[in-house]
Order: C-alpha cells, then sequence, then structure tokens
C-alpha cells in the first residue's frame, strides 16, 4: 500500500474529520427528521412512550451503532476497506463454506435499502415546505433533487466530500442547539437514559415492543458506515461520531422534552399535516431556514449509501458475486470510485420508491426490514472473524449473543412492516440474492469443467510452429489472457485455439494471468521465460482496488524488459525489421457458449442459461481487460456440461 492510501488510515486530521462528517454520516444524521414521529404515529402523546421511545434510541445508538459498529466492526477491516464483503473475504479463509450464505444475503439487503434511504430522507425534509404550503404535491420536488444528487456522483466523493462536509458540520450544530434549548426548559427529560424507561415501554405498553420497529430507524446508516471505511479511515469515523452522537442525542432528547409538555394531544392537532415534533421544536422564525438546511442534510444522507453501494459491488467483483461492469476512478484520493450502472439503477429504484409510496409516513412502514438482516449476517461474520483473531470465547460469547438477542427482536419488530411496503426492499433484495448466487455459483461450475494442461507437454511444438514457414504467420506478438493460477499450467482450449482451431504461428507467444489480490492498493507483476526467445509468461498480481488496464500495464513491462535485453519486439519481417519497426500485437480472449451436447440437471441447467444471459448485459471481457479493441480477436469455445456417454452406432452397408 502507498504511504499516500496508508495514510489515510493511520493520520487523524482535520481536513479527514470534515470530509467523513459529508460523506458517512448522512442517513445516521438525518434520523431525527423522522424516528420521533414514527413512534408517535397518529396515537396521543403519552410520556410513556415519549421515555420509553428516546431511552430506546440512546441505548440502540450506544449498545448497536458506538459498540458494535463504530467499536468492534470497524476493527475488522480488509487493508483499510470495510463492509460485510470486506468482512466475508477475512473469514473467507476459515473454510467454512456456508458463510457465503450471510455474506450473499446482507450484501443484497444493504444494497435494497440503499433505494430506500434517499427517498425517506429527502422526502421528511421536503415536506416540512407543508409548514407554508399545506397542499403542495412534494413528489416532483424530491423526484428532482434526487436526479441531482446522482448526477453528481460521477465526480467522486472527493468534490461530494469538500462541499458536504461543511454543510453536515452546520446541520450537526444546528440539532446540537435545536436539542439543548428545548432541554433547557426541562432537564428532568435525561431520566430516559435509564434503560427501565425502555423496559417499561416494551413490556407495559400494548403496542410497546413494535415500537421497536420505528426505533430502529435511528440505527440504519451503521452498516454504510461501516461499507464507506475506506472512504474516511477508521480513526477519523471513531472521532467524528463522538461529535456527531453527542449532537443527536440532544435533539431527540430535545423532541421529547417538548413533546411531553404537550401530553394528550395529537402531532397533527400541533402542526397540522407536517406535524413533525423534529420541525415543531424550531421557532416559527427559524422554520424556514431549518427546512432548507434540512433538506440539503437529507440530499446529502443518501450519499453513504450511494458511496456504500459503489464499494459494495467492487468488492462483490472481485468475490465472484457479480457480474463484470464499467469502474471508473474519478479521483486520485484513496478508496474514491464510481460505478456508472449501479448509480443509474439505484436511481431509478429511488424513482420507483417515490412514485409508489409519495408520503416519507409511508416510507417509514417499508423502512428497516432489509437493514436488519443485513445487521444479523454482519454478527454472524463478525463471530467468525473474532474467533480467527484468537479472542477468547468468554468475550464472543456475550457479545454476540447480546446482538444475536437485539437484532432478532428488532427484525420481530420489522416483520410487522411487511405487508405495509417492506415486501418492497425484501423483493429487491431476493432479485439481488439471485443474480449473486446464481453468478457464483455458474462460476463454479465453469471452473469445475475447465481442463487445465501441462505446458511442458507443448513446449517442443509450440518453438517449432513459431518458425514452421508452411504456415503463415498470425502475428509476430499473440497474446493469450489465461485464467490458470500455476506457471507450469495452461488451459486446454488455449492450445487448442494456437494448434488446432487454425494453426496460429507467431513470433513469441505470450500468457498473461490477472490474480486479483484480497488488498486494495498493489501493482506487481512477474515474467516467466518459458521456452527461450519464444514463449513468455506475466503474472499481475493487482489490488482489488487497482484498475485492470492490461493493455497499459503489457506496453509497461515489454519496455522493461526490452530496457533489460530480455526480449526483441522488434518486427520479425525483413523489411520492417531493419527499419527497426515493433512488431504487431494481436490478443486472443476466449468466450464460451453452452454447447447443446451438454446433459445438465434441471438445477445446472437454469443457473448457468441465467448466467449467460445475464453475461450478455455486462462488460465484455476486452473492456474489462482495458483492451484495445482493434487488436482483439474474440474466439467462441462451447462448454459442455457433462458430456453424453458414447453414443452406440450400427454402421449398415
Amino acid at each position: 500500500m502507498s504511504a499516500q492510501h496508508h495514510g489515510l488510515h493511520s493520520k487523524l486530521t482535520f481536513a479527514g474529520l470534515l470530509i467523513t462528517l459529508g460523506i458517512i454520516y448522512g442517513d445516521i444524521g438525518t434520523s431525527p427528521l423522522y424516528v420521533m414521529k414514527a413512534i408517535i404515529g397518529t396515537h396521543a402523546i403519552s410520556s410513556d412512550v415519549v421515555l420509553g421511545g428516546i431511552s430506546c434510541i440512546f441505548w440502540t445508538l450506544t449498545l448497536q451503532t458506538t459498540i458494535k459498529y463504530v467499536l468492534i466492526t470497524l476493527s475488522a477491516d480488509n487493508h483499510g476497506e470495510g463492509g460485510i464483503f470486506a468482512l466475508y473475504a477475512l473469514v473467507k479463509r476459515t473454510k467454512v463454506r456456508w458463510l457465503i450464505i450471510p455474506a450473499i444475503i446482507g450484501g443484497s439487503a444493504l444494497l435494497a435499502d440503499g433505494i430506500i434511504t434517499p427517498p425517506i430522507s429527502v422526502s421528511s425534509a421536503v415536506e416540512g415546505i407543508r409548514t407554508f404550503y399545506p397542499d403542495i404535491n412534494t413528489v416532483p420536488i424530491v423526484i428532482g433533487i434526487l436526479f441531482a444528487l446522482f448526477y453528481i456522483q460521477q465526480f467522486g466523493t472527493k468534490l461530494v466530500g469538500k462541499f458536504f462536509a461543511p454543510l453536515m458540520l452546520l446541520w450537526f450544530g444546528m440539532l446540537g442547539v435545536l436539542g439543548i434549548l428545548q432541554i433547557a426548559d426541562h432537564p428532568e427529560v435525561f431520566k430516559a437514559i435509564n434503560p427501565y424507561y425502555a423496559y417499561h415501554l416494551l413490556t407495559i405498553h400494548p403496542e410497546g415492543f413494535y415500537v421497536l420497529g420505528f426505533v430502529f430507524l435511528c440505527t440504519t446508516g451503521a452498516e454504510a458506515l461501516y461499507s464507506d471505511m475506506g472512504h474516511c479511515g477508521r480513526k477519523n469515523i471513531r472521532i467524528s461520531w463522538i461529535f456527531v452522537k453527542t449532537t443527536l442525542v440532544l435533539n431527540y432528547f430535545g423532541q421529547a422534552a417538548y413533546l411531553i409538555q404537550h401530553e394528550g394531544q395529537t402531532l397533527l392537532g400541533l402542526g397540522g399535516k407536517n406535524g413533525n415534533p423534529f420541525y415543531l421544536i424550531m421557532a416559527d422564525w427559524f422554520q424556514p431556514i431549518g427546512i432548507v438546511i434540512a433538506t440539503i442534510a437529507a440530499i446529502i444522507a443518501s450519499q453513504a449509501l450511494i458511496s456504500g453501494s459503489f464499494t459494495l459491488i467492487n468488492e462483490a467483483m472481485r468475490l465472484n458475486f457479480w457480474p463484470k461492469v464499467k469502474i471508473k476512478y474519478p479521483t486520485e484520493l484513496k478508496g474514491q470510485l464510481y460505478i456508472p450502472s449501479i448509480n443509474w439503477l439505484l436511481l431509478a429504484g429511488c424513482i420507483m420508491v417515490v412514485l409508489h409510496f409519495e408520503e416519507s409516513s409511508n416510507m417509514e412502514a417499508a423502512y428497516g426490514l432489509a437493514i436488519v438482516l443485513c445487521m444479523i449476517m454482519t454478527t454472524l461474520l463478525l463471530n467468525y472473524y473474532m474467533i480467527i483473531k484468537r479472542v477468547s470465547w468468554y468475550f464472543i460469547a456475550p457479545i454476540i449473543l447480546v446482538y444475536v438477542v437485539l437484532e432478532f427482536s428488532f427484525l420481530v419488530a420489522n416483520l410487522k412492516k411487511f405487508t405495509h411496503g417492506g415486501y418492497v426492499t425484501l423483493f429487491i433484495a431476493c432479485i439481488l440474492i439471485g443474480i449473486m448466487a446464481t453468478w457464483f455459483r455458474a462460476k463454479k461450475i465453469s471452473k469445475m469443467y475447465t481442463k487445465i494442461v501441462k505446458i511442458d507437454d507443448y513446449k517442443k511444438v509450440l518453438a517449432e510452429l513459431s518458425v514452421d514457414l508452411s504456415i503463415p504467420k498470425y502475428a509476430t506478438h499473440l497474446v493469450y489472457m489465461t485464467n490458470a493460477g500455476r506457471i507450469d499450467e495452461i488451459e486446454e482450449k488455449v492450445m487448442y485455439s494456437i494448434l488446432q482451431k487454425r494453426p496460429k504461428r507467431a513470433d513469441i507467444y505470450w500468457f498473461v494471468h490477472v490474480n486479483i489480490l484480497s488488498e486494495p492498493y498493489k501493482t506487481e507483476y512477474k515474467v516467466t521465460e518459458i521456452v527461450k526467445d519464444d514463449v513468455f509468461r506475466i503474472d499481475f498480481n493487482l489490488g482489488f482496488r487497482e484498475p485492470t488496464k492490461i493493455n497499459l500495464m503489457f506496453k509497461e513491462v515489454l519496455r522493461d524488459m526490452v530496457k533489460k535485453g530480455e526480449v526483441d519486439v522488434t518486427s520479425r519481417y525483413e523489411s520492417l525489421s531493419k527499419n527497426n519497426i515493433i512488431g504487431d500485437f494481436k490478443f486472443v480472449l476466449s468466450e464460451k457458449f453452452l454447447s447443446n451436447d451438454s446433459d445438465m440437471r434441471w438445477d445446472e441447467k437454469i443457473i448457468m442459461n441465467t448466467y449467460f444471459f445475464i453475461k450478455k448485459l455486462s462488460l465484455s471481457e476486452e473492456k474489462a481487460f482495458g483492451l484495445d479493441s482493434s487488436s482483439v480477436k474474440i474466439e467462441k469455445f462451447p462448454m459442455v456440461l457433462h458430456p453424453p456417454e458414447k453414443m452406440c452406432l450400427t454402421r449398415i452397408n
């Protein structure tokens, strides 16, 4: 890892803290906009519900966000990268095969919830306009704001962070001040820190347990916070969280102090169509300013899950959970990436959610069900991570037990939301689980039926073919991309392409292998001479965050080899050779298709047909490797699964 990349995780800087505020805390930071409103609902305000509700919020933020995520889970980083797939990559070495299930379910659930987070945050804020214009239709405004947010993603989170950071500082400052102004008149509200009030609400109140479904909304951004660790660094997150949590708690307690003074009334009676305690605690003169700041903060809230989704998909591709898609690197800053296809798919999903639910109060009913599944899956993987790190069982057991009980309680409470819209995110999550599971299984099947041969068996024939003038020359340099991990092996289809499909004479044969590492930043290569002056193999070892620009990398390797006198790349054509012209390069890529001779089981048929359908929609191999299409030849090879038994034919005269 370069010094620049490493610095982000080892240094604590004011700029780093500011950018962290701008990128990571949007989702958690805007939860005061809708959590207390969801807890009270349309019922008359009761001090039991208010005090029990904020007691639950305080302990959820403490146990779930602070202890589980900020203190424990952030320690489980993969060379500075976070998120459920980074955690899975760490525990994969345990060889516990079923761990892939929580990884796929968790990743899919987080992506699915990323489709409802921007609409609920932006809608909650924009609906503040109804204080002044009660009958305004906020749907077009919300969609317009979402489009602008997704459009600016292509410029990178460096720009976004610099622009958003001061605004989020203002937002959190406003949260704290609004809370303090209410608490100053009613400091007794702090008695709700006593967990007895939470216990009282959950056990005595008839609907008490299901209030957890709304309480849970205060911590939904914790998983995105972990996914975004690669953008900002662990130390910056941990220190800035102290400030963020303080302002959040002050605001929640401020809302509670206000509500207790209006016991017996309803939110609708207090504020009409926009009966939101977040806006009700503001002075009348400040409300327009507060609505504008809240709307800006809500726009920023969406950033955490959008950038987290890019990180997630990038890691999913490396783990063979997702088809290859185009990745852009907008800035030189560590961890910055942009995936156009995911960006516009998320926007389409967000617009559909806004059109389907229209009001933020309807979205609250759907929100949280998918993300709680993700948190349970993270807890399962975290258990194995702590086992790998040789943490004592008497430390692991109580931690995992506490979080399993807590998160399953949240899950049961959230299940009530299924019929009220929770089915939307679960349906999206199921589609994503299907894509990931299919892609992973198909890759396994494909690997199983790829025949590997020893290069030693072909050295002699390759050397002879290279100088066989009876065969027309195919290229001066012929380059094959290979998946064979060992230097002394090659796929049989590569040898078939060179020797049988149409014998391809070349002066030099190159076999190029790209090995994607489990660490984010590394660019190494190794050259092996297989047959002197005739056959070479290059192995690129690239970090999973490094762009695979094989065209440029290959040229750089050649320059280095020519400089050291290891290879002569001059054209072997006489007229070109005496004028010192560099020889031509031809890349050959193989594209598999499912052979009609395959005798597959029904489940394999579904998996492989779905795989090849998705493959058509994904990035082509030449673009994925960053190759110049003018020098690439695509060859199609049949993939035969379970070849049929020998057929018994009878010859007749």
